[in-house]
């Protein structure tokens, strides 16, 4: 029996949250299980999960000391069987250690309900301290960074890039202000499968409007005719005047493109 249908929105958004935050094991004589563990207040999407799921399930509670807060309790959804598992593991959920190498299906399947998936997962949305809305979503795979910052670009018609972070090299993935008003009303639509407190957190965020009188900065990216011009104009006012740019602008790309030497402004 085949359960997932990835094109249906609740399907790929609960494959995409079992990527993110599930752990599939294996033990001899084909026993396993797929469990999934997360803080309490959470528990009715895992009710939602077992009730999609048409194999026999558990869901359990557990209180414990943690590094982060005494006597927290967990909600921990548990699957055995092994049809199920063979199938996520044939989608693309691996068994073990995944972070690095888990990437979207090779199916067709809904993408802005994948994408949901992995931001209720592993990502963040809300407001910031100084009340600006974003939208974040953290990653070790390039598989996944790839597809969410295509996917995201395509959406928002931005030119983006994103590098893993020299700390400890995962990718952070965050959009704020007007392009994550425009994500989270994408992705968090109405009644969507979704947690309940990020649902709630991503519509008090999309409804955010820029203050009047606060002027929109609008990133322009380079092009290679660009870059010609700038480099062929005989100083930085020609440059500035031709491309309908600053100065200050054309004067660092001059100078990023001549290998970041030391640089004269030129007038």
């Amino acid at each position: 029996m085949t359960f997932f249908d990835l094109e249906r929105p609740e399907h790929a958004y609960m494959f995409a949250f079992l990527q993110a935050d599930g752990h599939l094991t294996e033990q001899s004589r084909n026993r396993g299980r797929l469990s999934v563990e997360l803080s309490a207040r959470d528990a009715p999407i895992l009710e939602e999960f077992q009730r999609l799921c048409p194999y026999n399930s558990t869901i359990s509670y557990r209180t414990r000391t943690t590094n982060f807060k005494a006597d927290h309790t967990s909600v921990l959804w548990t699957v055995c069987a092994r049809e199920f598992r063979e199938e996520l593991q044939a989608l693309g959920l691996p068994v073990g250690r995944k972070s690095e190498i888990i990437a979207p299906p090779s199916v067709p399947f809904s993408e802005r309900d994948y994408l949901r998936g992995l931001i209720d997962a592993d990502g963040s949305v809300g407001r910031s301290s100084q009340d600006l809305p974003f939208v974040c979503l953290t990653t070790q795979s390039d598989a996944i960074a790839t597809f969410v910052h295509g996917y995201l670009d395509g959406l928002t018609g931005t030119r983006r890039t994103f590098r893993r972070n020299k700390r400890d090299g995962i990718f952070n993935l965050f959009y704020s202000r007007e392009e994550a008003v425009t994500i989270l009303g994408h992705i968090y639509y109405p009644d969507c499968l979704a947690l309940r407190r990020k649902r709630t957190a991503a519509a008090e965020a999309a409804a955010w409007v820029r203050p009047s009188g606060v002027r929109r900065m609008i990133k322009r990216s380079w092009s290679k005719d660009e870059d010609d011009v700038l480099m062929a104009a005989p100083d930085i006012k020609a440059a500035a005047e031709r491309l309908g740019r600053t100065e200050k602008s054309c004067n660092i790309r001059r100078w990023r493109l001549n290998g970041c030497q030391p640089r004269k402004i030129a007038s």
